[in-house]
């Protein structure tokens, strides 16, 4: 054979077999990308039911804590702590990770320093139990992930149920699976997205779009002395109860799944010109 045909027989073959297959084994870059996390723990069910409906919908991966942080609201770890953490390494090659810190560090830590690249979506839970009302904003662990994806400009989704049966947990997944192809679909999987999605256990009678109840929980602290005569509290506390229409609870209630849109920005717009007058100015110094 002639010695010149050589490399045109090189390269002949790696474009026809080498590179295709090549091509089939790298993931591709634009594949997209979710993050679960939650504050049951990493080995939760309602985490696992997740899992199990999102894994054939893109690249998946995990950063949630390594013991439950149930009730940490939107806590972080500070510069005064160290993050540990637990790599898990799946078969398909990916590293998940166990993070010893509340849900907001998770998601922040994954998307600053674990994940090979940036989220399209975070979807946090499923909690067991639900998370309704005023409450759920300060108290829930589970919204204290989402918004902290929010905050970093990734939509996201915060997930409770309630109830405690696989089956529940499986139907609610599927349901967070179909919800997240709706808004692919209508293209609202932007920054700025955050949602609060709560399922009933059991038959549901369909889906609501709601506010948030206003109402307050009822929280009663009774007294009680230690066996070395220390004084101490203990919390009984009552989830509110509302029955107004259009809101999270009372649809709730009624047995529909409910989704509530929510804002990062908190401002009360409404009493700016109420307090107006508070404002002042510094006189600007005259020239020299």
């Amino acid at each position: 054979m002639h010695k010149r045909s050589r490399p045109i027989l090189f390269a002949v073959f790696f474009f026809l077999v080498v590179f295709p297959a090549a091509a089939q084994q790298a993931p591709a870059s634009s594949a997209f990308t979710i993050l679960l996390t939650n504050d049951d723990g990493y080995d939760a069910p309602g985490l696992k039911a997740l899992i199990e409906a999102f894994r054939t919908l893109g690249d998946l991966y995990v950063s949630a804590p390594a013991v439950e942080q149930s009730g940490k609201g939107h806590s972080i770890l500070t510069t005064r702590d160290p993050i540990f953490v637990q790599e898990r390494k799946q078969p398909d090659g990916k590293t998940w990770y166990a993070v010893e810190g509340p849900p907001a560090t998770c998601v922040r830590l994954a998307v600053e320093a674990l994940l090979p690249q940036r989220p399209d979506i975070v979807i946090s839970g499923i909690n067991r139990g639900h998370n309704l009302g005023l409450a759920s904003v300060y108290l829930s662990g589970t919204l204290g992930a989402a918004r902290e994806a929010a905050i970093v400009g990734i939509p996201a989704i915060a997930v409770s149920m309630d109830g405690n049966r696989d089956a529940d947990y499986a139907a609610t997944a599927a349901y967070i699976r179909q919800l997240v192809e709706q808004l692919r679909t209508m293209k609202r999987l932007q920054p700025g997205l955050f949602l609060t999605v709560n399922a009933p256990a059991g038959e549901r009678k369909g889906v609501m779009l709601t506010r948030l109840s206003a109402k307050p929980s009822q929280e009663k602290f009774e007294p009680r002395t230690s066996p070395r005569g220390r004084l101490y509290f203990w919390s009984a506390y009552r989830p509110a109860d509302d029955q107004e229409e259009g809101t999270d609870i009372t649809a709730f209630q009624r047995g529909y799944i409910t989704i509530t849109p929510m804002v990062l920005d908190v401002t009360d717009a409404k009493s700016f010109e109420a307090l107006r007058k508070l404002e002042t100015r510094v006189a600007a110094a005259a020239p020299k």
